[in-house]
């Protein structure tokens, strides 16, 4: 969307003429500002705040709602399948282009955990996020109402995989808003939710540094949260978490946050992939050894030239992403141009985490913070970082307006079932793999 943007900006006297045009395929018709889902989950923004409408944004561009299958470089053309698609008896779609810009992102990624495929959620999308707050809450008004100790005691654990920015944040934020949920509560109080965090490796958020990853940690336990450093979860059959310690704990929320592998389209390609699967690329962000190519983002392996370590690579997080789709939006003008292409080079500024409500760490430009300031820096950073003036204006009265009054605390879980009543009315029950009903 970055991209898009800054080409629509460049080449705007060329898209009126109708000597270019810009085709984006994605998926959703939306860009997820990923920073916002664990408040979005907890509560503090709207659903709605957390993505920007592309045909709003990109309103001189093609939008092809869509996922690309597979892409023959050498023949220009890219095969895309659309909602329509099979509905009116076409197949998929190949559209030709001139210039490939490939930022497909990344996507979770798995191991071969027993159970994890049928009890796991990722913390990726907004829906997740949304669904996941549902379910805590839907999980709480179980435990109420149950006389069954072991159906309240799972309903009542939360387990969470990976301490990196999704799961330690998702955890924070969603514990606070259980938290305070559990005082309208005649029968559950905030100590009898147990919050699980399993890392493999002995740090949470490596990002912010070691010794603000340890303060994390101390102000994560002092919460009653559980973490585990130096664990893995073996098994989740039967909604049961098997950790590598020997612990055992029924549970029916687990989410998996463990990392992130490049988007599978990448092997659909006839480009140069990586040892990891990303795309090899070269620090001006056209594709190594590969004419009107382009990528960025997280599938890109990009030259870090600022590190001073040959063959060290940009990190694949937003604070790059959205400075590399500026440069190589101006690339890409200036190679239709005939006019020579800059590198990318940014040096990294840090990193600040939300721990919950007026809680967090930083470490930025050499400077680390805790608690208040670092959550309030955390705010202003991804505010000022939000795409259009119009979605930053929401976002802050949002803000503003949760400040005065007290949190929401409805589950609205039917949303994910949104035919299940008038099914039941008219005489069908639901299934739950009903297609219809998802």
């Amino acid at each position: 969307m970055y991209t898009a943007l800054r080409l629509q900006q460049k080449l705007k006297q060329r898209l009126r003429s109708g000597e270019a045009e810009i085709v984006v395929v994605t998926p959703d018709p939306y860009m997820t500002y990923q920073p916002f889902l664990p408040e979005a989950a907890a509560g503090s923004i709207s659903p709605r705040h957390v993505v920007v409408p592309l045909r709003r944004v990109l309103k001189h561009c093609t939008l092809v709602v869509g996922e690309a299958q597979r892409i023959d470089h050498a023949k220009r053309t890219a095969t895309v399948t659309t909602l329509a698609t099979g509905e009116d008896g076409t197949g998929a779609v190949e559209i030709s282009y001139d210039e490939l810009v490939l930022a497909p992102g990344s996507v979770s990624r798995t191991l071969p955990v027993p159970g994890l495929a049928d009890h796991g959620v990722g913390f990726k999308t907004i829906e997740e996020a949304i669904g996941l707050r549902n379910h805590v809450i839907e999980q709480m008004d179980i435990a109420s109402a149950t006389r069954d100790p072991a159906i309240r005691d799972a309903a009542l654990t939360f387990v969470f995989v990976g301490g990196g920015y999704a799961g330690v944040e998702a955890l924070a934020e969603l514990e606070d808003m259980a938290r305070y949920t559990s005082r309208y509560y005649h029968n559950i109080k905030a100590e009898d939710l147990k919050w699980i965090l399993v890392e493999a490796t002995g740090r949470i958020l490596p990002e912010v540094g070691e010794s603000m990853g340890r303060y994390a940690v101390r102000e994560l336990r002092g919460r009653n949260i559980d973490v585990r450093l130096d664990t893995r979860l073996e098994s989740c059959e039967d909604r049961i978490a098997v950790l590598s310690d020997g612990s055992r704990f029924p549970t029916r929320t687990l989410v998996w946050t463990a990392g992130v592998k490049p988007a599978p389209l990448l092997a659909a390609t006839d480009l140069p992939l990586d040892e990891r699967g990303r795309l090899v690329c070269t620090a001006r962000l056209t594709i190594d050894a590969t004419e009107h190519a382009w990528a960025a983002g997280d599938a890109a392996a990009v030259p870090d030239l600022t590190a001073g370590e040959p063959g060290r690579q940009t990190a694949p997080n937003a604070q790059h992403a959205v400075r590399q789709a500026k440069v190589l939006a101006d690339n890409l003008v200036a190679a239709i141009e005939g006019r020579p292409l800059k590198e990318y080079r940014h040096s990294y500024a840090g990193s600040v985490a939300s721990l919950g409500l007026h809680k967090g760490v930083a470490h930025v430009y050499g400077r680390k913070l805790k608690g208040y300031p670092a959550w309030l820096m955390h705010r202003m950073y991804h505010l000022s970082r939000v795409p259009t003036f119009n979605r930053k204006a929401r976002v802050l009265a949002e803000w503003t307006l949760a400040g005065l009054f007290k949190r929401e605390i409805v589950s609205l879980g039917s949303l994910e079932h949104p035919r299940a009543e008038f099914q039941i009315a008219a005489g069908k029950r639901p299934r739950p793999d009903d297609d219809d009903c998802q």
